[in-house]
């Protein structure tokens, strides 16, 4: 996870006063971090050089560096103010490592006087820094944390004055270096089982990515497709992804399997549905209500209500869920905006929805694009309500401002899965770099939204664990749905969950504080987009039109 996207996701985590405490445990890509006491010389080389970059932090301490093979904590706890209170936290910090340490059997690790971290053999005549530790406590709540070493390129180290210590006899150290073979995975688990003593003792709750396996099962997962086998299959690399998020294809839903009679759709291709069909083919427009094969197009375009998308119908990305063309897309259409703007004025529409498709290949990831569109709907419509339903932008936080910037009055982006689910369903993207997105959006005074697919394999406690996570990101409005299986090389369903259960998931949202969930099995991300924009803005804020549409790109 970049260093700005975990900021952002703690800055989160930190202002919206959720009751609940949390330790993130990430690796971050090559990065050099300044605290507020760091000097600039202790940078010894140009970090760029390096394939590093370098950001300025609000944390104690002076610079050091993280990357690969380092395990970084960040606790967002409470902290009573009082005297020592701050110390006090270090100490508490500090000792959560020392004692996860001890258990992975790493030798004589303690604390050396007027050097904040944990140190290996700190009373003899060569203490080694394993842990460094820089914290930042306001209003009575903590941010920043601890970075361990577990098995980093410690040459990294050998760029800047770690930590501010010019002492050449005080070196930097790691797990690997001090003969200790642990697994990050075995690292983890001790952290989490000492974090656990100290913070959770109101219960507490895991979540994971799926962890690598580390081992090539692609040959293993291919011996079990018959010699024979013809028509669309699961790629070996899907298949891969799934053993590792331990689910098991052959147990899931089969492809030609009859679906209950609570996701069958009647076809309605009256008069609004064809006369929105020409509105899109005259203006030369694609919408994924067509190109994710949307099991509500009949409803939605009955009612006037359509999603455009804008960037082109080509993604840049391959989740294993959707069915939106992934190939090299064709350059941006300049002339797209006023012709969704267009639309939106032909078809009457009092709230339009903009999406894409992902578009890695430009420099922005399409940002660009949604602010144009925004701002050609409002010149032409300005009574209409616009809401965007945006990809990640790589995370870059000059693509997100962009947008945010246009002022949409909803701001949507899905988290689509649980942790343990998304290097499988959507490789490309990540849970903790969507949820850093919509940190981002509400920082920026926006309302947010995002979307759950359900039947890919996640349990219940799962769901419910990503919709406290968004209760504390704030966010305003969460769609749930069931996943239908767009073809046999997609991701399987697992299972079809009932209208009761998602009902229960709605019920139970709400209940941790979510203002506006909408739960059914064909419950989409813009499936009732004003009325929900309406149930969190208020009946005054989103008038109803006579005709509606989400226009998503």
């Amino acid at each position: 996870m970049a260093y700005a996207d975990a900021l952002a996701v703690q800055e989160g985590l930190h202002a919206h006063g959720h009751p609940d405490q949390h330790l993130l445990l990430l690796e971050h890509p090559h990065v050099y971090t300044l605290g507020v006491r760091a000097r600039p010389e202790h940078v010894l080389v140009d970090p760029a050089t390096m394939g590093a970059g370098l950001v300025k932090a609000k944390r104690g301490g002076d610079v050091t560096y993280h990357g690969p093979g380092q395990v970084v904590g960040y606790p967002i706890v409470d902290v009573p103010t009082g005297p020592g209170s701050t110390p006090g936290h270090v100490h508490a910090v500090e000792q959560v490592v020392i004692d996860a340490l001890a258990d992975l059997g790493v030798p004589a690790c303690g604390r050396l006087a007027g050097y904040p971290g944990v140190w290996v053999d700190p009373t003899g005549a060569g203490p080694r820094k394993i842990c460094a530790v820089g914290v930042r406590i306001s209003r009575e709540r903590s941010m920043h944390g601890f970075a361990l070493n577990v098995d980093p390129d410690l040459a990294m180290f050998d760029h800047i004055v770690p930590c501010g210590i010019t002492d050449p006899d005080k070196a930097v150290t790691s797990l690997r270096a001090e003969g200790v073979t642990a697994t990050m995975q075995e690292v983890v688990d001790a952290l989490v089982t000492r974090a656990v003593e100290r913070w959770g003792g109101g219960g507490w709750e895991r979540q994971d990515v799926a962890w690598s396996a580390h081992r090539s099962i692609v040959a293993d997962l291919d011996a079990d497709v018959p010699a024979d086998a013809s028509g669309p299959q699961l790629s070996s690399r899907v298949r891969a992804r799934l053993a590792e998020a331990a689910v098991d294809p052959a147990t899931a839903v089969a492809f030609t399997a009859r679906k209950p009679e609570w996701l069958r759709v009647k076809a309605d291709m009256g008069d609004g549905y064809r006369r929105l069909k020409h509105t899109m083919r005259s203006l030369d427009l694609v919408t994924v209500c067509e190109e994710a094969g949307c099991p509500n197009i009949f409803e939605c375009w009955a009612d006037g209500t359509a999603t455009f998308m804008i960037n082109g119908e080509r993604c840049t990305r391959a989740c294993a869920f959707c069915l939106v063309d992934t190939d090299k897309p064709r350059p941006p259409d300049a002339g797209e905006p006023e012709r969704v703007a267009e639309a939106v004025e032909r078809v009457g529409l009092a709230h339009a929805v903009i999406t894409a498709v992902a578009r890695d290949d430009l420099a922005d990831g399409g940002a660009g694009a949604f602010a144009v569109t925004i701002r050609a709907v409002r010149r032409r419509n300005p009574a209409c309500a616009v809401e965007t339903l945006i990809p990640d932008c790589k995370g870059d936080p000059v693509s997100l401002q962009m947008i945010f910037e246009a002022r949409p009055d909803v701001l949507n982006h899905n988290v689509e899965t649980v942790p343990r689910l998304q290097r499988a369903v959507r490789p490309s993207a990540s849970y903790a770099r969507s949820l850093a997105v919509l940190a981002r959006a509400k920082a920026a005074g926006l309302v947010t939204k995002t979307s759950v697919i359900v039947g890919l394999g996640e349990t219940d406690t799962e769901v419910l664990a990503v919709l406290a996570d968004l209760r504390a990101m704030a966010v305003d409005i969460v769609t749930i749905g069931q996943y239908l299986r767009p073809s046999a090389r997609h991701v399987p369903v697992a299972r079809w969950w009932t209208p009761a259960e998602l009902s229960a998931l709605k019920s139970a949202g709400e209940a941790l504080g979510i203002p506006h969930i909408e739960a059914s099995p064909l419950t989409r991300s813009s499936y009732h987009a004003r009325q929900a924009a309406a149930a969190v803005a208020g009946p005054a804020a989103v008038a109803a039109p006579a005709v509606s549409a989400d226009v998503r790109a």
